[in-house]
């Protein structure tokens, strides 16, 4: 026997282990990133074990595992995906929720200074937009939040 027979020969035997390692690294990895696209793979291993304890060669069972792996990806993993999601609370939070509030400018809002009354009762620093400072008493909206200070534009009432 000449030395790559006897290398597949070995691959052939010992692939079960490779499929182990395969299937563990990708659960793994699945923990870590909660994504469900490891899990697939991992799924996609088994797969593949299972081809090789029916006795197919190295080469079917890579074959049947990255089918396997497609098939989960594109038809399990999105319902999975749906449904882990289900539950999600849709409203904004945090500064998220302060985008797009109007306000009521306290000072006069220029590029580098101002403040202003937010809806919700909060008061911000405030910073204009655009280079024409808006009055104090006008009506605001803002439009970014960046660092503790609130980027605001003018609006007409």
């Amino acid at each position: 026997m000449n030395d790559v027979s006897v290398f597949f020969e070995l691959v052939t035997e010992w692939a079960w282990i490779g499929w182990l390692v395969l299937i563990a690294v990708f659960l793994v990895i699945e923990m870590l990133t909660l994504d469900f696209t490891f899990l697939m793979l991992a799924l996609g291993s088994a797969v593949g074990l299972l081809t090789g304890v029916f006795g197919l060669p190295v080469w079917a069972q890579l074959i049947v595992a990255a089918a396997a792996a497609a098939l989960f990806i594109l038809v399990i993993r999105p319902p999975l995906l749906r449904r882990l999601h289900r539950s999600e609370d849709p409203t904004k939070s945090n500064v998220d929720a302060l985008i797009g509030l109007r306000g009521t400018a306290l000072a006069d809002i220029t590029r580098i200074s101002g403040q202003v009354k937010v809806s919700n009762g909060d008061t911000w620093t405030a910073r204009t937009e655009a280079a024409i400072p808006i009055p104090q008493g006008a009506s605001v909206a803002i439009t970014t939040i960046n660092g503790a200070t609130a980027i605001v534009r003018p609006v007409n009432d």
